[in-house]
């Protein structure tokens, strides 16, 4: 009887050790995320980009987003916090509140849906950050840049500091007798800083449910490709720079980086795009748009102000665009003293240098010629080859007069970050060229160029290299090789 009990006893407790052993080992685990809007949803990397697909309804699009990305999304809400305090002097708070108060009431519910999404997705990673960091992020250009010297001047705000409305990136569209098979070549490189450029490497193939499917380069976290490049699978192909020294601003209107994310997933036509992108518009991120659709070989120009909308377009020619505003009136009314005739500015020295590249490779444009066209190095101010402000392919720090129309002190750490080319052919295809990096091939170094210019220590936590990497292809829907 004794020895029974004995027995029953051991057992009793080989069992509670196992138990005990097996929830310990259950608590050591890491645990396993599931969650039904991941699915079909996928990333991996190439070439310093990061691929990443997309699908389904918004807020599964926006899940997938923060989820797969969100160490990245982290990182680069980090840069431009930093940048924007600093430029404007105004702390974070202030564009959470505008996020909220000025331009979450004009998104439309499907983009809000997305972007708390986004905010979701990020969290179920254990991140802090909510849906207001994330629109912050996304209005980052038009906050800073256009909303903030707007409220200054409202406001009479004493000791202000001077912003300017950016003149970021190179870019042309070309059709007909200019390209070597009579259709349609887009090339874009993005001119940004370089603590932003390091982090504009992210491809996004999205397949929404309703709308077209998309192929755009773009930055984590944010639901358009803000610099502006991508196609869709209509035959819209489209792009952009900024037009320098553009002042204007309303609060009642829609949100850039929302018009242009609607303008590639619902547009057919250029007079979708067109439609899209004047509606409700709010003057914030003021571009000279580039559109081509691949279905008629036609292109288009949409200088895109507040007051002046002109549109030029064309089935044989093409438009370069250099952060030059194009229309008289649009300089006139909404630019603070933009000078189209002076050569030794930065934007009007690559539109001179891109008419002489359209112009000599008249009938011979390709994509291998696009991608030469954006790594581009002549000064045609100086007319010497040497990377300086006014070459295609910018590089800012190497250079003591700075651009100072945006702003950009000597030697500022900016310039091209990274190139895009597509055609006609390769759209129809949903598929596009990308280089991250200068197009050049050079890379920058953040190190060395600290220790040579202390005053830029201010953004010795965001600032790292930029490695060039090779052109590389993209397809929509392609998987890790």
């Amino acid at each position: 009887m004794a020895g029974s009990l004995s027995s029953g006893c051991r057992w009793i407790r080989v069992a509670a050790l196992v138990l005990g052993l097996s929830s310990i080992a259950a608590f050591a685990q890491p645990s396993i995320h599931h969650d039904d809007r991941l699915e079909g949803a996928y990333t991996f990397q190439r070439s310093g980009w990061t691929y990443v697909h997309l699908q389904g309804t918004p807020d599964e699009i926006g899940y997938q987003h923060g989820y797969l990305l969100a160490t990245q999304i982290e990182d680069a809400y980090h840069v431009f916090k930093l940048e924007d305090e600093h430029s404007t002097q105004r702390d974070w708070a202030f564009y959470r509140n505008a996020a909220k108060t000025i331009l979450w009431p004009h998104i439309d519910p499907e983009y809000q849906e997305e972007l708390s999404g986004i905010a979701e997705g990020v969290q179920a990673k254990g991140i802090k950050l909510d849906v207001w960091d994330i629109v912050a992020v996304n209005a980052t250009m038009e906050l800073s840049e256009y909303y903030v010297p707007w409220l200054n001047n409202k406001q009479h705000a004493k000791n202000a500091p001077k912003v300017d409305a950016p003149g970021n990136c190179s870019a042309f569209i070309a059709t007909g007798s200019y390209t070597k098979d009579g259709k349609i070549v887009i090339a874009h490189n993005n001119w940004s800083s370089y603590a932003q450029g390091s982090r504009w490497t992210v491809i996004f193939d999205i397949e929404p449910a309703k709308g077209h499917h998309i192929l755009m380069d773009g930055v984590p976290g944010m639901i358009t490709s803000n610099d502006d490049f991508g196609i869709n699978d209509a035959g819209i192909m489209l792009s952009e720079t900024t037009i320098s020294q553009f002042e204007g601003w309303n609060s009642d209107g829609k949100p850039t980086f929302m018009r242009s994310r609607k303008a590639l997933q619902y547009g057919s036509s250029i007079d979708d795009v067109v439609a899209t992108m004047r509606d409700g518009n709010n003057g914030g991120y003021a571009n000279d748009w580039l559109i081509g659709d691949r279905k008629t070989g036609e292109i288009a120009y949409l200088e895109l102000g507040l007051k002046n909308t002109p549109l030029w377009r064309t089935k044989d020619g093409y438009f370069v665009s250099s952060n030059f505003a194009r229309d008289p009136e649009l300089i006139k009314e909404e630019t603070d003293g933009f000078k189209y005739d002076d050569l030794s500015s930065s934007p009007n020295a690559r539109r001179v240098r891109w008419e002489q590249e359209i112009s000599s490779h008249k009938g011979k444009i390709d994509a291998t010629a696009a991608e030469g066209f954006v790594a581009d190095h002549e000064d045609s101010f100086l007319k010497k080859t040497q990377p300086d402000q006014r070459s295609l392919c910018g590089h800012v720090d190497t250079v003591k007069e700075g651009i100072p129309q945006w702003d950009w002190p000597p030697y500022y750490p900016g310039g091209a970050v990274q190139g895009k080319v597509t055609t006609s052919d390769m759209a129809e295809k949903m598929t596009l060229i990308a280089h991250a990096g200068h197009p050049c091939g050079e890379d920058f170094l953040a190190a060395p160029f600290l220790a040579a210019h202390p005053e830029f220590s201010y953004l010795k936590p965001i600032l790292r290299d930029m490695k060039a990497g090779p052109w590389t292809t993209f397809k929509s829907g392609e998987k890790e090789e």
